[in-house]
């Protein structure tokens, strides 16, 4: 629906102005993920804890620093980055584990992190890991682990609070002699889990970030907003209402932040659009089906874009002979994929909030749309040194970029039917020559040392692509007489734009796996994708 126009003309000046707001409305429309243009926010926290050793509770002290965002759209996931967790333990503590016969530890760390939201809480858990660690001979023992963490999502407007809970050590304990003592020379010194609680008056009880949410938050210095508190806002797509007849345990429920795993659940349970083939879009022996998710960049606007989890569907080839090498044997395989969204190669609509002029709130809604197949080109080498394989590859996509709708304050405001680039997004090909034309490229490299897990990108298990894009001009943009195209291709086109897409685990249509307690899931009882892969910065 249109907003109203007077019926009288208006002046030229007054017309001019008009444009030039809508179009800067348009402009920072495109910048979906706020968080991202509105910076990162660096936190170091001290926190005292006790812990509970053999010896009896012990105090100690842990230092946790991450890079969270500074702002967040309502459903838009993010994780915090730079997670890194310091346990200092006291000298009574190396005691403990000088006396279990160890001479060196390995720690993992689990930390507990409490997400709350307006009245609705969530809790995810940050796993670390470190490298062996020789005890002192004297003084505290510093434990150092880093590893990544769940992505978090708000469900509505409000500041999302993050604060530290209980923490669990999780020690393998290595000795130095294996005959240290009679008891040790025949089982070793085993491990041991160290349980530490919070203790009494820590600084701000734990809190280690805030970060605004949609509209309404207030920074991240501020405290919970009150204006999205639980009694007045629903849970998302539910509308306003009181939730009568839904007990209040249960609307706190809808509302709680969502904590995200790179594991999807049970497939009725996932909040992504369907990811399977149908009759007009039927199977082969070699059909796989995997979602994709990531951020690109909006250079001129400082800003990033967040695609959400997006269906695709891969045919794959067969490998072949590549070319000769003495050191290695070589094979390239090619595959073609395209985006399923309702039947069409297209992402989802994508929809995102943030602040024009700091107070008039903008919704906007964005499509990815392909002009031809997306080409993936994969070469491996496996070095007949050491067998150690590396899986190169690279996706090259025609895509272009619909604005599709636009809301200023509660009110719509008419692009156009056909407000798009001009073009595809371009990237600079590393082959030109054979691979002609304008469109996107993505790089993703694989390595697998024999007999071990494979890491790194590969099509098969998925992972991290990475890319630069030249956003083209605009066109078509506007409506009654108002020419957007060259402020918004002044304002967003050009080159240097980031993208950074994971695409997770693919789903075999002819050789499913299914999750067991013994087997990961690749596939649903649907053959839709398992796996739903968290999108990262």
């Amino acid at each position: 629906m249109k907003a109203q126009r007077a019926a009288a003309p208006r002046p030229p000046r007054v017309r001019a102005r008009t444009t030039s707001i809508a179009a800067f409305v348009v402009l920072a429309a495109l910048i979906p993920t706020t968080a991202s243009a509105s910076g990162t926010q660096e936190i170091e926290a001290e926190l005292p804890y006790v812990c509970t050793l053999p010896s009896g509770r012990l105090p100690a002290t842990v230092r946790i620093a991450a890079d969270f965002p500074e702002r967040a759209d309502a459903g838009e996931a993010f994780s915090p980055s730079g997670v890194t967790t310091t346990v200092e333990l006291p000298a009574e503590a190396v005691a403990d584990l000088t006396a279990r016969g160890a001479a060196e530890v390995r720690p993992a760390t689990r930390l507990t992190v409490d997400v709350a939201q307006n009245a609705a809480t969530a809790s995810a858990t940050w796993r670390g890991s470190a490298e062996p660690v020789a005890l002192p001979e004297s003084g505290p023992l510093t434990l150092v682990s880093t590893g990544d963490v769940p992505s978090v999502a708000g469900r509505s407007d409000g500041d999302l609070t993050f604060s530290a809970g209980d923490l669990a050590i999780d020690l393998a304990l290595d000795a130095a002699d294996p005959a240290t003592t009679d008891e040790t020379a025949a089982t070793g010194p085993g491990s041991l889990t160290v349980d530490c609680a919070l203790a009494e008056g820590a600084p701000d009880q734990g809190r280690l970030a805030t970060v605004p949410v949609g509209a309404g938050g207030q920074g991240p210095s501020g405290s919970p907003s009150s204006s999205g508190s639980a009694g007045a806002s629903g849970s998302p797509g539910s509308g306003q209402g009181d939730g009568q007849g839904t007990p209040p345990e249960e609307r706190q429920k809808d509302r709680s932040p969502k904590v995200l795993e790179n594991t999807p659940g049970t497939a009725a349970d996932r909040d992504v659009p369907p990811c399977r083939y149908d009759e007009q879009h039927p199977p082969t022996n070699v059909s796989l089906n995997a979602y994709i998710t990531g951020y690109t960049n909006v250079n001129k606007m400082k800003g990033a874009s967040y695609l959400p989890p997006s269906c695709v569907l891969v045919e794959q080839g067969l490998p072949e002979a590549g070319p000769e090498d003495p050191e290695a044997l070589v094979f390239d395989t090619l595959s073609f994929a395209n985006f399923h969204y309702q039947g069409r190669k297209e992402t989802p609509p994508f929809r995102s909030t943030f602040l024009s002029f700091d107070f008039a709130p903008v919704k906007a809604t964005m499509v990815l749309k392909q002009t031809g197949p997306i080409r993936i080109d994969s070469r491996m080498k496996m070095r007949l040194s050491d067998f150690l394989t590396t899986t190169d590859t690279y996706v090259r996509a025609p895509l272009v970029l619909h604005v599709t709708a636009l809301e200023v304050n509660g009110t719509p405001l008419d692009v156009g039917p056909s407000c798009r680039t001009e073009k595809p997004l371009t990237s600079v090909d590393p082959d030109p020559a054979a691979f002609p034309g304008d469109h996107l490229v993505l790089y993703g490299r694989g390595e697998q040392v024999l007999g071990q897990n494979a890491t790194g990108y590969l099509l098969l298990s998925g992972g991290a692509l990475s890319g630069e894009a030249t956003v083209p001009a605009f066109t078509g943009c506007g409506t009654d007489g108002e020419d957007l195209d060259r402020l918004l291709t002044a304002s967003v086109s050009g080159p240097g734009n980031h993208i950074k897409q994971v695409q997770g685990q693919t789903c075999s249509i002819a050789n499913p796996v299914y999750e067991t307690p013994t087997t990961r899931g690749e596939c649903t009882q649907d053959l839709q994708p398992y796996q739903i892969p968290v999108a990262e910065r």
